[in-house]
């Protein structure tokens, strides 16, 4: 891709940021509506701010960004809770967003000569990444909204179909003992992507497609929820603790008929499509009910590369692994993105969703989250380890 093009790009994606933003009225742009997410707005200004910190600081060496936006837009300075409560108004933070955005595509429209070495210019990373950074805020975005058609939902005509279960299908394919090419490549490539390197997989089957609405159904009705065999000590206290039943993006109506809730509020589940909106814990439990297991990052990137996966991109899909750092990591450009998340305690994700940006969706590109969120737009695939 071209530098006009990344540039059109980010530009597009600057405007889907907006819109989120110009429909959304004062309280739902301030609202805390789950308390892992930020307010609708405090994204918007978060991206913006970004923009501007590494444009305006770090190319340009204008100096710092006044105090008070720097406080609030820097995540560890500003409590979720509080962001809300501290946003400018919805006019001011769009007068402000706009102008700030214009000044980004112009300055990385005509760079001047003397930022032709800056290492977040070469290869027009710093464009690709902040396509990428702000594509992900837009996911983010639109979980915030739908934990508030969450928040509004009326169970009443909001399903009139019954959704049926299904047993899991046995539709998988064989990989064979190997080496393969694990990891991205800069420009585009974040930097827990890289260096690219072998490695040595055993053999392993893994589902060709993600686990479906229906087969998620099935494991509701075998009491997957009610069987401690099924988790492991965590995840068994994680859900007798907040008492889960369900996808949290699943909903019963009136009728007695399960439904999906969207940004747009419900919808019909339909029975072939992924789940979406569980968290690894129970991820894990459906796996050990069907008998299989959730692959390895490095699995489900081979079989993704060998072009086997279906329906990929329609759900993140949890893997086993904990989200780590790949031989050789250096932080870049910032420690802050990957590295302080080596914890043990995330776990990676791949595949992307239905809302993601195809700037984000690569076989390389690894998604983490702790091992109980679930209010992100995530399922899984099943994998079987052959012995």
């Amino acid at each position: 891709m071209n530098a006009q093009s990344s540039i059109g790009e980010l530009a597009e994606i600057q405007s889907l940021l907006l819109a989120l933003v110009e429909d959304a009225d004062e309280n739902t742009l301030r609202e805390q509506y789950h308390p892992d997410l930020s307010p609708l707005g405090w994204h918007l200004g978060h991206c913006v701010f970004i923009e501007c910190l590494w444009l305006q600081e770090e190319i340009l060496g204008e100096g710092k960004l006044g105090g008070a936006i720097r406080e609030l837009y820097t995540p560890p300075h500003t409590p979720k809770s509080e962001r809300g409560r501290l946003l400018p108004s919805k006019h001011a933070l769009l007068d402000w967003a706009r102008e700030r955005q214009a000044f980004s595509l112009n300055a990385l429209s005509n760079p001047r000569p003397e930022w032709r070495d800056h290492p977040l210019l070469t290869d027009d990373y710093l464009i690709h990444f902040l396509i990428q950074h702000n594509s992900q805020h837009y996911e983010t975005m639109l979980m915030v909204l739908t934990q508030r058609a969450l928040a509004r939902f009326e169970p009443h005509g909001a399903g009139r179909q019954t959704l049926q279960p299904l047993h899991p299908r046995q539709e998988s394919v064989d990989i064979p003992a190997g080496q393969y090419r694990i990891g991205g490549e800069r420009p585009t490539a974040y930097d827990n992507e890289v260096p690219q390197q072998p490695a040595e997989l055993r053999p392993f089957t893994i589902s060709k497609r993600p686990v479906s609405n229906a087969e998620y159904l099935a494991f509701m009705q075998d009491g997957g929820y009610r069987r401690k065999e099924l988790w492991d000590s965590a995840g068994w206290e994680w859900c007798r603790h907040h008492r889960v039943l369900c996808p949290d993006h699943w909903r019963r109506s009136e009728e007695g008929h399960w439904c999906g809730i969207g940004v747009a509020g419900a919808y019909q589940l339909a029975g072939n499509e992924p789940v979406c909106g569980i968290s690894q814990y129970e991820a894990s439990a459906f796996a050990r009910w069907a008998g299989g297991h959730l692959p390895h990052e490095y699995e489900w990137e081979a079989a993704c590369r060998l072009g086997v996966l279906q329906q990929t991109g329609r759900a993140w899909e949890w893997c086993d692994n904990p989200f780590h750092p790949y031989q050789g990591f250096t932080a870049f450009p910032y420690p802050e993105y990957s590295q302080p998340w080596f914890d043990g305690r995330h776990y990676s994700l791949r595949g992307g969703s239905l809302h993601t940006r195809a700037s984000v969706k690569r076989p390389s590109f690894r998604n983490f989250h702790e091992a109980d969120k679930r209010h992100i737009f995530a399922g899984l695939r099943l994998s079987y380890r052959n012995r």
